[in-house]
C-alpha cells in the first residue's frame, strides 16, 4: 500500500489560527497579523477548548494505492469526506491485484491455501470474461481482498476524528497502516493542528472495555510520529 498527499491547504496552521482570530477580533481580516508565537498560542488554545470549527477550513487530499476492498469499505464509512475510487467495472483485475494479510503471509500453509483460492477465483473471472460476461458481473466471483486505488479528501477536523478511531491498535491492520501514514503526512504540514492526533489514548483514557497494557508506549509513538 502507498499513501501520497496530493494537496493540502497552504500554511494550514496559520489559516486555522487566522480563522480563530476572526472570531475574537474586531479588525478586518486584511488587518489581522499573527506572528509565529501568536499563531501557535492561539491555535493551541482554541483546539484545547474544543473550538474545532476553525480547523474545518483546512483540507487534505490523499491518494491511497493498493488498498483492499476490505479496508476501503471501512474507510468510506467516514461520511464527512469525499472519495473517488478505482472501479472494477472498467478496470481488469489481475493476479497482482490482491492484498495478502500479514497473518496469512507468515503462515506457509495458510498462504498456500490463500493463493490457491485466489488463482481459482481469478481463473473463473477470466473465463467468464472470455464467455462475453461484462467485467462488472464477472467481478462477483472476486474476493474482497482485491486491491484498488482511492482518492480521499477530508478536512482537518474529520481527520482528527478518523485518526482517533483508525490509529487505534485494535483497528483493522490495513486501515490502521493507512491512517498512520496519512497522519505522518498531515503532521508535516500542520504540526500544531495534529500535535496530539492519534488514537483516543494519546490525549485521554482508552474507551475500550479492556485497555491496552502498553498505553505509555503508544502515546510516545504518536507524539514522536
Amino acid at each position: 500500500m502507498k499513501v501520497t498527499l496530493l494537496r493540502h491547504t497552504f500554511d494550514a496552521d496559520y489559516m486555522a489560527a487566522l480563522a480563530a482570530k476572526v472570531c475574537y477580533s474586531s479588525q478586518n481580516v486584511e488587518e489581522i497579523s499573527l506572528d509565529e508565537e501568536s499563531k501557535k498560542k492561539l491555535l493551541k488554545r482554541v483546539i484545547k477548548s474544543g473550538h474545532h470549527s476553525v480547523i474545518e477550513h483546512i483540507g487534505f487530499t490523499f491518494a491511497i494505492e493498493g488498498i483492499s476492498r476490505v479496508a476501503t469499505h471501512q474507510l468510506v464509512r467516514h461520511r464527512l469526506a469525499s472519495y473517488s475510487q478505482q472501479s472494477h467495472r472498467y478496470t481488469k483485475i489481475t493476479r497482482k491485484s490482491f492484498v495478502v494479510p500479514p497473518e496469512i503471509e507468515k503462515n506457509s500453509e495458510a498462504l498456500k491455501l490463500y493463493n490457491e483460492a485466489l488463482d481459482n477465483n481469478l481463473e473463473l473471472y477470466n473465463k467468464l470474461i472470455e464467455m462475453g460476461i461484462k467485467k462488472e458481473d464477472a467481478r462477483f466471483v472476486i474476493p474482497s481482498g482485491v486491491s484498488s486505488n482511492i482518492v480521499v479528501t477530508m478536512n482537518a477536523r474529520e481527520l482528527i476524528h478518523f485518526f482517533r478511531l483508525r490509529c487505534c491498535i485494535r483497528a483493522q491492520w490495513e486501515i490502521r497502516d493507512a491512517a498512520i501514514e496519512m497522519l505522518k503526512l498531515a503532521k508535516k504540514h500542520a504540526p500544531i493542528i495534529f500535535e496530539n492526533a492519534g488514537p483516543a489514548c494519546v490525549t485521554g483514557r482508552c474507551p475500550e472495555e479492556k485497555p491496552c497494557e502498553n498505553i505509555p508506549e503508544i502515546r510516545k509513538f504518536f507524539k514522536n510520529l
